[in-house]
């Protein structure tokens, strides 16, 4: 074994380096074996362990590819399609749901700010 050799642990990675590997993994830049020889990560269980944890993607249950599949395994990844499908949507829910908000406060921003320094902000729109 090498005398440099230094057994690490998750503990050793900061969060924020965890958060990048798997949005660099999830965006398809890295696959997770490109990942630990890029960040020297010593084992791709450690990669998994952060995609569980920190990813979009349900990964519990992932069904190894090229098996053919009994009925109640496809029924078990169809019903993970459909939990990954309802946290998108959730998601994108909450997304859109914050853009709105924002929205609106920044149309209140403007309605203050032109009635506090009584200027007129937005353009006003003639009919055509």
């Amino acid at each position: 074994m090498d005398s440099n050799y230094k057994k690490r642990t998750q503990k050793d990675y900061s969060l924020s380096l965890k958060l990048q590997i798997v949005q660099e993994i999830e965006q398809g830049l890295l696959t997770p074996m490109q990942a630990t020889n890029k960040y020297g990560i010593q084992a791709r269980s450690t990669i998994r362990t952060w995609l569980k944890k920190y990813g979009n993607f349900d990964y519990q249950y992932t069904i190894q590819q090229g098996m053919s599949k009994t009925p109640e395994q496809r029924i078990l990844e169809l019903e993970q399609q459909v939990k990954l499908l309802e946290k998108q949507k959730n998601r994108a829910e909450y997304l859109a749901d914050r853009a709105d908000k924002k929205a609106i406060l920044f149309d209140m921003m403007i309605d203050y700010a032109e009635k506090e320094f009584n200027i007129p902000i937005r353009k006003k729109q003639e009919p055509k």
